[in-house]
């Protein structure tokens, strides 16, 4: 019994829920959670969490719920997850805050991938949990939309720095997503009259005071254009302040950021531009794909014709050779723990090394001489390693590591020469990647 971890999966959208709330804290916890959970249990369906996680990972079931919030409890607070071992996966998390701090009930909850609420009955199941939990819980502001959406909509700071966001929180209507809880104050900030008249799917005046508006029937068609078209009318309702055209112009912009792009990537930089592009935040990736189908590395120059190499001039090759392994080594030490499969210098963890150097923007990050002095000749020799092991290349050594080459078919190459370049900046890992050049020698050696 393994739960799904989102981390784990090919990240694509999904439908987030943010929801803050009070309990008692006086109350037991079971009786404060039994609204939340029971409304829970009857409209999940499908997506209906199987195990439960504190200290250690159980089946679900109430008594695993309240042994969890135990393991978990300290002074102040309590959680915990729950999450599916099977598809559609699910990211919840439950956490309660007691005092001397605010009594806090939050839950956030992310469910994979976003096309499962394209039906209007699974997303009206949703919705009546949710209207049942704000109906009980009292909230200032909860929402429920895609994840990439609230990217570009730069939620939740909408243009604030930090410290304005935490402080004012959602103070105002700074967007109305599929899903909206808008309490009592923001209710009377806007004026109930207009909140009740806003033009959307579904608006409706809970007990407490609160108001629940759905724009749409389904979650997942939120970027069509009818869906923006309802989603635009209901903000510019609710902010007469704000221009109706404005609004949609903006989210129709968003829609066309979040269009798929096919990825037309350079043959010998695809597997490492694949990667660099999974780094990306979900709402940036199709402009990124976009950006990286015009890239084009720099054709490699750092080879010889073999007619033109430079002879070997150490006086004991095979100790050179050693040193070279030696070398390598390095270079598995330092990155084996993020790279496994560094160890196995193949075509495919010269990729991996790749990404990784990307990913923490290496060069920049760490300090100019350590990076010359180790990780350059690290590189280098492992680099040549994989050229020897896997091309049939012939290390030629040298005194000077620079001049060091690799001989493959009528061409010899210079490792550490491209392992200098490759270090320079993060943009001059994906100029001088590894990769690429595996590529070119690959194709050149016959």
């Amino acid at each position: 019994m393994k739960r799904l971890k989102l981390s784990d999966l090919k990240e694509e959208d999904r439908l987030r829920l943010d929801f803050e709330s009070t309990f008692d804290p006086q109350s037991a916890i079971e009786r404060e959670l039994e609204p939340l959970l029971q409304a829970l249990e009857a409209n999940a369906g499908d997506w209906m969490p199987d195990v439960v996680e504190g200290q250690r990972q159980r089946k679900y079931s109430r008594a695993a719920i309240w042994k969890a919030l135990e393991e978990k409890r300290d002074d102040q607070s309590t959680e915990v997850v729950f999450g599916r071992t099977t598809w559609p996966a699910l990211y919840m998390l439950l956490d309660l805050h007691f005092p001397p701090r605010l009594p806090q009930l939050r839950l956030s909850l992310k469910v994979q991938p976003l096309s499962f609420f394209a039906e209007a009955e699974r997303c009206l199941e949703f919705v009546e949990m949710v209207r049942t939990w704000a109906s009980h819980y009292p909230v200032s502001h909860a929402s429920a939309h895609s994840l990439a959406d609230r990217g570009l909509a730069d939620s939740p700071l909408f243009g604030r720095d930090m410290d304005t966001s935490i402080r004012d929180g959602f103070d105002k209507i700074y967007e109305v997503f599929w899903l909206n809880v808008f309490g009592p104050r923001l209710v009377e900030t806007v004026g109930r009259e207009r909140m009740l008249s806003t033009p959307a799917h579904r608006v409706e005046e809970l007990p407490n005071g609160s108001v629940l508006l759905v724009t749409w029937p389904t979650a997942a068609d939120f970027a069509s254009d009818a869906a923006r078209l309802a989603q635009a009318r209901a903000h510019a309702h609710l902010r007469p302040d704000l221009d109706f055209s404005t609004l949609l112009r903006t989210l129709r912009e968003r829609s066309a950021s979040l269009a798929p792009v096919q990825p037309r990537f350079h043959p010998d930089v695809a597997p490492l531009l694949s990667r660099v592009v999974e780094d990306c935040a979900l709402h940036e990736r199709q402009r990124r794909i976009s950006e990286l189908n015009l890239y084009q590395p720099p054709e490699p120059d750092e080879w010889l014709p073999a007619s033109a190499a430079l002879p070997c001039d150490v006086a004991d090759p095979q100790r050179a050779l050693g040193h070279y392994g030696d070398l390598a080594e390095h270079l598995v030490a330092l990155l084996h723990s993020h790279v496994p499969s560094v160890f196995d210098e193949t075509p495919q963890s010269l990729t991996e090394v790749d990404y990784q150097f990307w990913h923490q923007d290496f060069p920049t990050v760490f300090e100019r001489h350590p990076i010359d002095a180790h990780a350059v000749p690290a590189i280098g020799a492992y680099l040549g390693q994989v050229l020897v092991r896997h091309l049939g290349g012939q290390w030629i050594p040298r005194q000077k590591l620079e001049e060091a080459q690799v001989r493959v078919g009528h061409r010899v190459w210079l490792p550490f020469v491209r392992a200098w370049r490759y270090m320079r900046s993060r943009q001059s890992l994906l100029d001088s990647s590894l990769t690429q050049l595996y590529r070119v020698a690959e194709r050149h050696r016959s």
